[in-house]
């Protein structure tokens, strides 16, 4: 059996998990009830290996534990959630990190590293530029993990959104 898990892309059946992960992952944020997200939602608007992309196109890369003897047909622990964006100033293609989440039962082992790597790779084959991603400035464990694989924090850029109502007020004007 492989000593090391499996970083694959999420297919349809893999949707529990994902929602299992969000749902987790806003709850640790203590945001649960913000979460609108279902099984249906999922499988309308995220993109799988065996569909064709999807107008702005999000994959799931999961994290499968190695297989033991305890358990033969391991699931999945963890998850990257992402889509391909775009740097005019670099004029190159990168990937946006929308969410990284590994179970705490499966945390410290190399997991959530694996996944980065992961996605890091993806960008340099695509002769990409950059991966990046937004953390909150009070989770510290996450700030310091990212600090360890080399990510630096961008403090004079400030994160902007335009969401429910004033989104639909401003797509009026258009």
């Amino acid at each position: 059996m492989s000593e090391q898990p499996t970083i694959r892309l999420a297919t349809e059946q893999d949707v529990p998990y994902i929602l299992q992960f969000i749902r987790e992952l806003a709850d640790y944020e203590k945001a649960l009830h913000e979460v609108e997200a279902t099984e249906e939602s999922l499988l309308a608007t995220l993109s799988f290996p065996s569909s064709p992309p999807r107008k702005g196109s999000t994959y799931t890369a999961l994290v499968i534990p190695p297989a033991t003897a305890e358990n033969p047909t391991p699931v999945p622990v963890g998850m990257a959630l992402f889509f391909y964006n775009y740097s005019t100033w670099r004029s190159a293609p990168g990937i946006y990190l929308e969410d990284l989440y590994v179970q705490p039962s499966a945390r410290g082992r190399g997991y959530g590293f694996k996944l980065l790597r992961y996605l890091a790779n993806e960008v340099v084959k695509m002769g990409g530029r950059r991966l990046e991603w937004s953390v909150l400035t009070w989770n510290e464990p996450s700030i310091n993990f990212y600090k360890q694989v080399g990510a630096t924090a961008m403090e004079e850029w400030l994160k902007m959104m335009v969401e429910g109502e004033a989104l639909n007020k401003l797509a009026e004007q258009a």
